[in-house]
């Protein structure tokens, strides 16, 4: 049986087959949009991150127009992660997503959020796919600390230092 995080990874490399996603970075946003999600910026309060609802069959993400642009790729992901497995849940709600560094609160630090770790897991392998990461030239003996490759690494994938080393230790 496969975990929730596999069937996130797994849906999201559906998502980048149905796009031919071949070039990075990924276009997070263009692909919600193609999906008929309508991708909202506004300035919100620093712990919210993004929000996902869906209403009278009108999908949106919300995202806070304040953080950086990495970090709203990331919310756009994970948001429209919510939309593709969750929709159940945001249909006629808004769902929002406060107060995480990354991984998105402590429960889905902890892994005990279904809901959650199946986002994140979704917006890693979106923005971060396992297609890219095996090309990288010495991925095996690759150092997540270096910080100076870290920076260059990340801006390839246009993802935070922190989310790509996340991202890097599940995989390697």
């Amino acid at each position: 049986m496969l975990s929730p995080a596999q069937i996130a990874r797994d849906q999201a490399q559906r998502i980048l087959t149905e796009y031919a996603v071949t070039t990075l970075p990924v276009p997070v946003e263009k692909i919600a949009k193609s999906l008929g999600i309508a991708v909202r910026f506004s300035p919100l309060d620093q712990e919210l991150s993004g929000m996902a609802l869906i209403k009278d069959g009108v999908s949106v993400i919300g995202v806070n127009a304040l953080h950086h642009p990495n970090r709203q790729r990331f919310t756009i992901a994970h948001e429209l992660g919510h939309h593709i497995m969750h929709r159940e849940l945001i249909d006629g709600t808004v769902h929002v997503d406060k107060g995480f560094t990354l991984w998105r609160g402590e429960l889905a630090t902890q892994g005990t959020d279904r809901v959650e770790v199946q986002a994140n897991a979704f917006a890693s392998e979106l923005l971060m796919p396992k297609q890219f990461i095996s090309q990288i030239e010495g991925i095996e003996s690759l150092d997540i600390d270096d910080e100076v490759g870290m920076k260059a690494l990340a801006k390839r994938f246009r993802v935070s230092v922190t989310a790509l080393q996340n991202r890097l230790s599940s995989y390697i």
